[in-house]
C-alpha cells in the first residue's frame, strides 16, 4: 500500500457536486492499494499512520500524532489507484501494480475501520467515483509512506 499524507486545516471531497466527505484540521490520506496487498498490510499501515508524528507540538516541532492532539483532528481517506503508477519508461504511466477493485475496495474499507479502531475520526471519499478533492495544506506537510507485504518463507 502507498499512502500520501497531506496535513490540512480543512479538506473535502465532492462527487457530482455533492460533498461526500469533509474534515477540519487533520490530514488528507490518499491511499493506493497495490497488487499483493492484504489485510495484514492494511492493519500495519493503519496502526503506523495513527501513531505517525507529523503534527506540530507547542514549540512548533513536528512531534505529535493525531492521537496526541487535544483538538478534534480527523483524517479524510480517499482511495487513489494512480498511486500505483509506474512511470519509469515511456510517456504514459503503467497501472499494472494497482490492485483490482474487488481487492482494493474491501482493503480501503478495512483501512478506515482500522484507523477508527485506533480512535481516529475518519471521513471518506467514494470508491471508484470521479472525485473533486479540495484541501488547504498546512505547512505544507506532505509525506509518503509505503507498507509492503512481508515475505513468507
Amino acid at each position: 500500500m502507498r499512502l500520501v499524507i497531506q496535513r490540512v486545516t480543512r479538506a473535502r471531497v465532492r462527487v457530482d457536486g455533492e460533498t461526500v466527505g469533509e474534515i477540519g484540521a487533520g490530514a488528507l490520506l490518499l491511499l493506493g492499494v497495490l497488487e499483493g496487498d492484504d489485510e495484514e498490510v492494511c492493519d500495519r499501515l493503519a496502526a503506523r499512520v495513527a501513531r505517525y508524528r507529523f503534527f506540530a507540538d507547542e514549540t512548533g516541532r513536528v512531534n505529535l500524532s493525531v492521537l496526541d492532539l487535544d483538538h478534534d483532528a480527523a483524517f479524510l481517506v480517499v482511495s487513489q489507484f494512480t498511486l500505483a503508477a509506474d512511470g519509469k519508461r515511456g510517456r504514459r504511466p503503467s497501472f499494472d501494480r494497482a490492485a483490482p477493485p474487488a481487492l482494493a475496495r474491501p482493503l480501503v474499507d478495512r483501512f478506515v475501520a482500522a484507523l477508527e479502531g485506533h480512535g481516529v475520526r475518519c471521513a471518506t471519499g467514494r470508491f471508484g467515483a470521479h472525485m473533486e478533492v479540495e484541501l488547504v495544506n498546512d505547512g505544507p506537510v506532505t509525506l509518503l509512506l509505503e507498507e509492503l507485504p512481508r515475505t513468507r518463507n
